[in-house]
């Protein structure tokens, strides 16, 4: 394997590293040593370089989508008409519990919740439970965390990833 297509493969292996060429936003001679490929550092940056003219330039665009919260979120029987989400035989809905729904309807999809459960770890919030599904996002945290998951997601749906690898 050529060096070139070694350090494809190995950029390809890190899809942080991978967004970060496509944003145009990597310092190639760091990237190149983190990849620890067998090589002259140099000739590594190089190729990263060279792969990142290659790829599609990163896009980002804002979901038009109307987010809200809803507190007192806990388990309800599943298949219950209250159940805002069913993931794996558990399902969430208004029950008096302790936990929150940020839920976002319009134009989201899977990408959109990736971007938001980034959006999420980035301010250290583990969500529950999470789904797209139609039209809609939810996304269930501890009731303490509501305001400002409802910050992060309101973030994130203004930066979602275009499409384009």
């Amino acid at each position: 394997m050529s060096l070139a297509a070694e350090t494809r493969r190995a950029a390809d292996g890190h899809p942080f590293l991978r967004t970060a060429l496509r944003a145009g936003v990597v310092n190639y001679t760091a990237a190149a040593r983190f990849l620890e490929i067998d090589g002259e550092v140099d000739a590594v940056a190089t190729a990263l370089r060279r792969y990142a003219e290659e790829l599609p330039t990163y896009e980002r665009d804002a979901c038009d989508a109307r987010v809200r919260m809803e507190s007192g979120i806990g388990p309800v029987d599943p298949g219950s008409d209250d159940a805002l989400i069913a993931v794996g035989g558990e399902s969430f809905g208004p029950s008096g519990g302790d936990r929150t729904a940020i839920v976002a309807t319009g134009d989201v999809d899977a990408a959109a919740l990736a971007a938001v459960l980034q959006g999420l770890r980035l301010q250290e919030i583990t969500p529950t439970v999470a789904a797209a599904g139609g039209d809609s996002i939810v996304v269930v945290v501890d009731r303490l965390e509501g305001a400002n998951a409802l910050r992060a997601v309101e973030g994130a749906l203004e930066v979602v990833p275009s499409s384009g690898g």
